[in-house]
């Protein structure tokens, strides 16, 4: 196999910086040929020049003249900035690959661009489908691009049904942790902290995510994620928790059957899994031990303590611009419980109330999902202040 270079959109959080060690793994087949970050310079300057890489990106302007005064990257090297910027970034001519890692929406104009370049995806940032899955996969499609899932559960997924014919598949069933207050009891949700919801039992992830996994906000856009990834409806797609982390996935088929996928709680494994596919090599993560004893449990998600899993499921049921409604709405909420302003239950509340004030419609253009993002963003904030502590 030749070596495959890639850019990292997303470079310093932990997708990006795991990235980096599966390329550390495989020298021969990985090389990084491009990174870019939101603002964190300082992260990229040894990357850089282990890996050899000439074009850094950053999307704050301020921070990439910051990177170029500071003589720390090594000469020749290009720092470019904003939106354009990523945007070079990931249409570099010699990469194959992208890797996505953006968080929230600044990703999309790159994303895009990559696809109608004809790069293959390795697609982290699942706000980006949540937001505009219509126009993500038409690009891929029209371009002939791979659009590989980078999240365990969709991975798991794309692994289950590679070579299956789509009529062998009744029902997708993503897996959950169950989050950081899985077992606590639902009247005290209301007074959890910021520090305790960041706490996740199983997974390092960034801030963002682990509250997202203990309000399962997450699960709900992965839901969604998943209606585009693999042209199923939302319907069709079950949730269930599963505390070890250690099945990703299962496939439901026609006779009835489960297929599942299992692997220790890392993003080693799906992240290495898009880089070198179809290639299978040893991944640079700890194994399952099966001298050990291994305790897998699932139960169905409790509607009460998980509330915007619901209002997430009805987003993608209402189909158009809900489920970009819905993102948006949780983004601001997330905001507002990490400020102190909100209590951890008003999360779930704050996204109920936004989704109905908010019309939903189905759009015809990506202007449309912007602007409806926007607007969103506007109410929620507004909304947040009648529910503030």
């Amino acid at each position: 196999m030749q070596s495959r270079a890639i850019a990292i959109l997303g470079a310093t959080g932990s997708i990006g910086t795991t990235t980096l060690n599966v390329v550390r793994a495989h020298p021969s087949r990985l090389r990084v040929a491009g990174l870019a970050a939101h603002s964190r310079w300082r992260e990229l300057v040894d990357p850089a020049k282990e890996f050899g890489v000439s074009v850094i990106a950053l999307a704050d302007p301020a921070a990439a003249a910051e990177a170029r005064a500071s003589g720390a990257f090594p000469a020749g090297t290009r720092i470019l900035e904003g939106t354009a910027g990523l945007t070079e970034v990931a249409c570099l001519p010699e990469i194959s690959m992208v890797v996505s890692a953006v968080v929230g929406t600044a990703g999309l104009a790159p994303t895009l661009a990559a696809l109608k370049a004809k790069k293959d995806v390795a697609l982290a940032s699942k706000e980006l489908l949540v937001l505009a899955g219509k126009f993500v996969t038409e690009a891929a499609r029209a371009s002939g691009a791979r659009l590989l899932p980078v999240d365990s559960e969709h991975n798991a997924i794309h692994q289950l049904l590679r070579e299956k014919p789509k009529g062998d598949i009744a029902r997708l069933v993503l897996t959950a942790s169950g989050g950081a207050f899985r077992d606590t009891p639902i009247a005290d949700l209301k007074h959890v902290t910021l520090a305790q919801a960041l706490k996740h039992p199983n997974w390092s992830m960034g801030p963002k995510v682990t509250i997202d996994s203990a309000t399962m906000a997450n699960k709900g856009l992965e839901v969604i994620e998943a209606r585009w990834l693999f042209d199923v409806p939302a319907d069709r797609i079950d949730v269930v928790v599963h505390p070890q982390s250690i099945i990703h996935s299962l496939v439901t088929l026609t006779d009835g059957s489960l297929q599942a996928l299992l692997s220790p709680p890392s993003m080693a494994y799906p992240i290495q899994d898009c880089l070198l596919f179809p290639e299978r090599l040893p991944c640079p993560a700890p194994r399952l031990d099966l001298a050990q004893a291994l305790t897998l449990g699932m139960t169905p998600p409790d509607p009460a303590r998980y509330p915007c899993l619901g209002l997430a499921r009805a987003a993608a049921t209402t189909g158009g611009t809900a489920p970009a409604i819905f993102n948006a709405a949780n983004e601001v909420a997330v905001a507002e419980f990490v400020a102190g302003k909100l209590p951890f239950t008003a999360i779930a509340e704050l996204v109920g109330r936004t989704l109905a004030a908010v019309s939903a419609r189905e759009p015809g253009h990506l202007d449309e999902v912007l602007a409806t993002d926007a607007e969103t963003r506007v109410v929620a904030s507004r909304l947040a202040l009648g529910l503030a502590r």
